[in-house]
């Protein structure tokens, strides 16, 4: 059954009970469906495209957008509003856009208007009565549903297109694996322009029956706000959020006491946050794996399977392999490229035959250019992105394992591990530090605290404090940017 008649059925069940609850009302399984109709129609009256955008906070709002765009037969394409002007811009362009759902507040938020965009405000629209709709076509299995742009961390966004069966089967992976069911809420505050927050937060909720809780701005006692009234059952954020959420006042470790799942995503988890956030409230962080590309969950750590580091096994018919350089497949335990295969793979990118055909092994397996190791119980344990890691004079070292003991300095927040040529070494360490609030900076200390838990060539040549690490959207520390950064200076 296509996504959207499944998402129809579970709403029409869910007719006069809550869905979704957002920072300025609740939305029933009716007002959801008769939104979308109603969105629906302003498409087809308002769009001759094959592609629409949505310009949406994280909200109960998004759903009717998307199955508004669904259901008027066209693809949507969730617009990340943190982007830069230019970068909007070139993905309007890119995707061939000639309207956006959006609200007033977002406008202000990216400047005004896109030029050559028809907007489309939801916040003006009156959802009263079923308007007249010509529902497009039943989706085939193969048909683009969503484009997700990716963050651009290198070069321009590109757009990565997910399919009907890719979205429903990731839906159904993810169910099964968590065993989900109609009495789980989720708390959200994950973006739903990104891969993680639409499929588990918003389109598993829609498709299974769980009730969604969002909040538009990440706002740590707010959270905890939140999690205290509607007692939530899955919380799913980013390790920069989890940091911050220990920094939080007024909380009690029986906030959380409800959560049966705590999943981290996104990036690694460092280990001091993982530690302290299980003292505070007794909740093991658990950490997932995905990509844009795959739809995006490929592997989960179950709370009962933890593993310090891992990122769980892989879902049901994920088919997982490590691979060397030279394309041979590797053992167990040997470090090499995740390469994933599954029905949750994307078609493609948007408008790229050749960098598609570039990312697909002769096997069919997507090279997602991180680098891991699958142990003896088949548990996946991600070391580095292959763009990012060090060749110090002759030795791999990835950045993940320095930045885990400087980060562990009480004096550090967070800290940021790049190369630098170095003619005799091949590469040397240079590390970024964000400090902790009120803390001064002493060099000598952190430096002989490195000295004592690496060995002398992993120890960074230089430190360099800055006030804030930079950061995309979803919360990933762009190493491109302070590299950039060292390039710019000459170093």
């Amino acid at each position: 059954m296509p996504l959207l008649r499944q998402i129809q059925w579970s709403l029409t069940r869910r007719a006069f009970r809550p869905v979704a609850v957002d920072d300025f009302r609740t939305w029933t399984g009716a007002t959801t469906l008769v939104a979308s109709w109603h969105l629906a129609r302003a498409v087809q009256q308002q769009s001759s495209a094959r592609n629409v955008g949505i310009l949406l906070p994280t909200s109960g709002m998004f759903a009717p957008a998307l199955l508004g765009i669904w259901a008027a037969g066209r693809t949507a394409v969730p617009l990340n509003y943190l982007l830069s002007r230019s970068d909007l811009e070139y993905i309007a362009k890119d995707a061939g856009l000639d309207a956006v759902i959006t609200v007033g507040p977002m406008l202000d938020l990216i400047g005004g208007p896109i030029p050559g965009l028809e907007v489309i405000r939801l916040d003006k629209m009156r959802f009263t009565g079923i308007p007249p709709v010509r529902f497009g076509q039943s989706a085939a299995s193969d048909d683009t549903m969503v484009i997700l742009y990716t963050s651009g961390t290198s070069g321009r966004p590109k757009g990565v297109m997910l399919s009907d069966a890719n979205l429903t089967e990731n839906v159904k992976q993810v169910f099964e694996w968590a065993e989900f069911d109609q009495q789980d809420i989720m708390l959200g505050v994950l973006p739903q322009f990104h891969s993680f927050g639409l499929t588990v937060l918003t389109l598993l909720p829609l498709a299974s029956g769980c009730l969604a809780v969002y909040t538009a701005r990440f706002v740590p006692a707010k959270l905890f706000e939140l999690a205290r009234a509607h007692k939530p059952t899955v919380f799913v954020a980013i390790p920069s959020m989890f940091n911050a959420m220990l920094h939080t006042r007024k909380v009690e470790p029986t906030d959380f006491s409800s959560v049966r799942y705590v999943v981290s995503g996104g990036e690694p988890l460092p280990d001091k946050v993982a530690a302290t956030f299980f003292e505070r409230f007794g909740k093991r962080i658990n950490e997932g794996y995905g990509l844009t590309e795959t739809s995006p969950c490929t592997n989960w750590c179950l709370p009962e399977e933890y593993r310090p580091h891992s990122v769980g096994r892989a879902l049901p018919r994920v088919e997982e392999r490590i691979v060397a350089p030279d394309g041979r497949v590797l053992g167990r335990n040997e470090d090499g490229e995740i390469r994933i295969k599954g029905a949750n793979v994307m078609k493609g990118y948007y408008n790229l035959p050749d960098l598609t055909a570039s990312v697909f092994d002769e096997h069919g397996y997507f090279k997602t250019g991180d680098m891991g190791r699958i142990d003896d119980d088949g548990f996946l344990f991600i070391t580095g992105r292959i763009k990012e890691m060090l060749i110090i004079a002759g030795e791999n070292v990835f950045p993940r394992e320095i930045e885990e003991v400087v980060a562990h300095h009480p004096f550090v927040k967070d800290a940021a591990v790049v190369g630098l040529h170095d003619p005799s070494r091949g590469e040397v360490p240079i590390c970024f530090v964000e400090l902790k609030e009120g803390v001064e900076w002493d060099e000598p200390a952190v430096r002989a605290f490195v000295r004592d838990k690496l060995p002398p060539y992993k120890v960074p040549r230089e430190f360099r404090v800055v006030e804030m690490l930079p950061r995309n959207p979803t919360g990933k520390i762009m190493r491109r940017a302070l590299s950039e950064l060292l390039k710019a200076e000459g170093a």
